[in-house]
């Protein structure tokens, strides 16, 4: 059998204090393990910083260089395009006034020449009315005057018992 120790005060505080001494030298070991850790890790990200401002140096060098040479001339390209801008409004402006000049002296110029048209046109009419009854009465008279002479001269050239009636039917009428 083995005998059971003794538990008393110096016993538990030695027991207590050989816990605390092991948990502070387990947490020692985990804090350097963590710190070595973070160590490497911030010596990586020191190293990759370095590599990304060696390689980004030389473009923003040379963004800076580039802005510094060409600020002044797209300033001075951009008052340009403001300047042009500012004269095709101008022109544009001038030209769409003259254009409504001239339509507006094209209508009335259109709208005169109308109503010239509309009056010969008309008065061509009343003409042309007036000469056709004016020429087209006497044609009548006289196209009834030659269709009188023309039945006389038949009735005259033609033997006197040859004559017939409408209303007769004739010899030859095949109807008879």
């Amino acid at each position: 059998m083995i005998p059971m120790p003794k538990l008393d005060n110096d016993t538990l505080l030695l027991a207590f204090v050989g816990i605390t001494t092991l948990a502070i030298v387990l947490q020692t070991i985990l804090l350097l393990a963590v710190f070595a850790a973070i160590r490497k890790a911030a010596r990586s990200i020191k190293d990759e910083a370095e590599d990304l401002r060696s390689a980004m140096m030389p473009i923003i060098y040379n963004s800076r260089d580039l802005y510094a040479r060409l600020a002044p001339k797209l300033t001075s390209t951009v008052d340009d395009l403001a300047a042009i801008a500012h004269g095709l409004r101008e022109q544009t402006e001038a030209v769409e006034q003259t254009a409504t000049a001239v339509m507006d002296k094209l209508q009335r110029q259109t709208t005169r020449i109308d109503g010239m048209f509309t009056t010969v046109l008309d008065a061509i009419d009343r003409a042309g009315g007036f000469v056709a009854e004016t020429v087209s009465r006497p044609v009548r008279q006289v196209s009834g005057l030659l269709s009188s002479l023309r039945a006389i001269i038949e009735s005259l050239r033609t033997p006197s018992g040859a004559h017939h009636s409408a209303d007769e039917p004739s010899e030859t009428d095949p109807f008879v």
